[in-house]
């Protein structure tokens, strides 16, 4: 069977996230104790046909710590068992945090009188620790929305039993953060600038205009390829490795113009090479 754990910070999405893979032919179950993880397998793999085969449970902070603390030990007797297991685990800046809770108006599962919910956010993260270490893909969603969370679960984990490594190239915008959640980072503000052209700087990098006024550039050129032979020499070890996820992640000033270009070439080279390449470009509106 394949089984999907699903945690995170609560309000990084974890809910939206077990729903997507329901509507994808998972059995899912929120706030499964941790300690009932390997009865909930065993379970699981007694059902006849496709019913036991992909299953999905969200596990969060209101497990007692002592309980999160063996997650290791408890994923590791699993994946003896036979069972395919992968660990994703969702984030999000504390100042976007505090906003979601606020325009929901709903109450942190830690805060109480004395513990204000801030504190409580940083006190969430120390306990999901042992998750957040043994992770195979960790997602910020700082600036996903609920759709694009939802899109962004829903290509990178596939209803059938994808043993495939799958890539995700996104392009981002210095100016609006880092991109946290990548393997990779390219920083690609030393290129040349099409902002600065005024026919150009209503365009993005997707735009045939900027595509021209990009390609052959020597630098460009250099930095395309030098990447390409990087990543094409180190993304087999990644798959010996037995990893299920990689994000390579190119950033520019604004995410506009050379990141979005960037991402679309390169993303588009070893989409020619490989299954489950994604593309994606976080700033682009």
């Amino acid at each position: 069977m394949k089984l999907v754990v699903i945690s995170g910070v609560s309000g990084s999405g974890k809910s939206t996230a077990l729903h997507v893979l329901e509507d994808q032919g998972y059995y899912c179950i929120d706030n499964l104790p941790v300690g009932l993880l390997p009865d909930f397998a065993v379970k699981m793999n007694a059902f006849p046909g496709q019913l036991g085969e992909l299953a999905a449970v969200g596990i969060d902070a209101r497990n007692p710590p002592l309980d999160l603390s063996r997650f290791p030990e408890i994923l590791d007797t699993l994946k003896k068992a036979g069972v395919d297991c992968e660990v994703i685990f969702l984030d999000a800046d504390d100042e976007v945090l505090l906003k979601r809770f606020s325009e929901t108006r709903r109450k942190h599962p830690l805060t109480d009188d004395e513990v204000a919910l801030q504190e409580a956010i940083h006190h969430e993260r120390r306990l999901l620790q042992p998750i957040i270490d043994r992770a195979d893909l960790f997602t910020d969603t700082t600036h996903s929305n609920v759709h694009q969370l939802r899109d962004l679960i829903r290509e990178r984990i596939h209803g059938d039993q994808q043993v495939s490594l799958s890539i995700l190239f996104e392009s981002f915008g210095f100016k609006h953060g880092m991109a946290t959640d990548a393997d990779f980072v390219f920083d690609a503000r030393c290129l040349p600038n099409p902002h600065w052209e005024n026919n150009l700087r209503a365009l993005s990098g997707r735009d045939q205009p900027v595509a021209d006024f990009l390609q052959g550039q020597e630098l460009v050129e250099k930095f395309v390829a030098q990447i390409q032979t990087l990543l094409s020499e180190w993304i087999p070890c990644f798959e010996a490795d037995n990893r299920s996820y990689l994000t390579v992640a190119i950033g520019c000033t604004g995410g506009q113009h050379r990141s979005v270009y960037l991402t679309e070439r390169i993303g588009q080279h070893f989409q020619g090479q490989r299954e489950n390449v994604i593309i994606r470009h976080r700033d682009l509106p």
